[in-house]
């Protein structure tokens, strides 16, 4: 079938050199939004697979133990139970979102995208804690530690055995189809706040999805989630958390950046135009290469969307709570299946708190005696004099 853009291309064989000279240029200049969004999607993604073969070659490649406390039976059967569910059903939404497309339309749908997309989000989920660690998982669940350390600039304590622990079984499936669907949801809402409200402005169901968002990942993270166990945010600042001293404390603002990230994702999928297309994917269609190139670009830009809503809209704001962090409660730091092995009882270091200074990789930092231990081979700085005159 040929379009207007057809006519033009068998158009320009007779047109003056400079008129062309100029379609020219509108060709490259439409297919420029495009391009550079999928040139960052590639920077990241190089960036990550780079991080994640330090970390599988590496020495934090390494299990971080539960310690010497037990979780209760309960949680251990919802934890399996639950990573059981995840893992069953990683397959089902390949299956639906990107292979049964493709053999009806032999086509890569916007949601078989994403489906990757929000799947390779998961190389963000440790990246709150990059300052100082406010937020644990439970590592009575599979994990090989996490890839933080291979991070450069990373500042949190991350030892072979002790650092953050990400539970691969569960969060690497989770977040490919689990962040797909409450995506598919928040659009579903978007619609019936528009059937509900006909003239609300975009930026008002942006709003609605927000509220939305803020309550669902309230019941989803503090009702459930995090009471069965699977992760705490012992940093939380506690006057503005629900729940407040206990290891399922939910800090109010980890909705509203959640909430954002969702509205973000929300919004790429809900505002297209009238080929399906995502503000990202402007110019596609001008690129050239066949159908492979085309669709390569076309992920590659989404994905860069994806990171940068959960880069901006959580993982920054994160940097603030975190350097702004309340006391680990006693409830989180008697059970050493949360403690990741950082800090507490059978280590030399104190969980952080607010009158500690907040210690990096390189930097000493104040054992439970009370005294600074510097890291070995170095000796504090000297007091440099005045100069003064004679």
């Amino acid at each position: 079938m040929s379009g207007p853009w057809d006519r033009k291309k068998s158009s320009t064989v007779t047109e003056p050199l400079g008129e062309a000279a100029a379609l020219g240029a509108k060709v490259q200049s439409t297919s420029k939004p495009v391009k550079i969004w999928a040139i960052i999607g590639a920077l990241i993604l190089a960036f990550q697979v780079y991080i994640w073969v330090r970390w599988a070659i590496g020495p934090h490649f390494e299990r971080v133990p539960t310690g010497p406390s037990d979780p209760p039976t309960w949680m251990k059967t919802i934890l399996i139970v639950w990573t059981t569910v995840i893992l069953i059903g990683w397959p089902i939404g390949v299956y639906y979102f990107i292979i049964r497309p493709w053999r009806r339309e032999r086509r890569i749908t916007l949601d078989g995208m994403l489906l990757v997309a929000c799947g390779l989000l998961f190389f963000q989920d440790p990246l709150l804690n990059y300052f100082n660690t406010w937020s644990t998982y439970n590592t009575w669940m599979f994990n090989r530690g996490s890839w933080v350390a291979e991070i450069p600039g990373w500042r949190s304590y991350s030892e072979p055995g002790a650092m953050m622990a990400e539970p691969l079984l569960m969060n690497a499936a989770g977040y490919s189809y689990g962040v797909l669907l409450c995506t598919i949801l928040g659009c579903w809402i978007m619609r019936q706040a528009k059937k509900k409200w006909p003239n609300i402005s975009n930026m008002g169901l942006i709003g609605v999805l927000i509220v939305w968002t803020f309550f669902f990942d309230l019941v989803i993270e503090g009702m459930f989630l995090m009471p069965m166990g699977l992760f705490t945010y012992p940093g939380a600042i506690q006057s503005l958390s629900i729940n407040a001293g206990t290891y399922y404390q939910w800090p109010i603002y980890e909705g509203l950046m959640w909430g954002g990230v969702q509205a973000g994702l929300c919004s790429l999928r809900y505002f297209t135009d009238d080929r399906g297309r995502t503000f990202v994917e402007r110019g596609l269609e001008k690129i050239q290469g066949g159908f492979a190139k085309q669709q390569a670009t076309r992920f590659l830009a989404i994905f860069a969307a994806c990171s940068m809503f959960f880069f901006v809209c959580y993982n920054l704001p994160a940097q603030w709570f975190a350097m702004n962090a309340d006391p680990w409660p006693e409830d989180i730091q008697k059970r050493s299946y949360f403690d990741m092995g950082i800090c507490g009882e059978g280590t030399d270091r104190l969980c952080p708190h607010p009158i500690l200074p907040i210690p990096g990789k390189d930097t000493g930092y104040i054992n439970p005696e009370g005294r600074l231990v510097l890291p070995e081979g170095e000796k504090l700085p000297e007091i440099v004099p005045f100069e003064r005159g004679n």
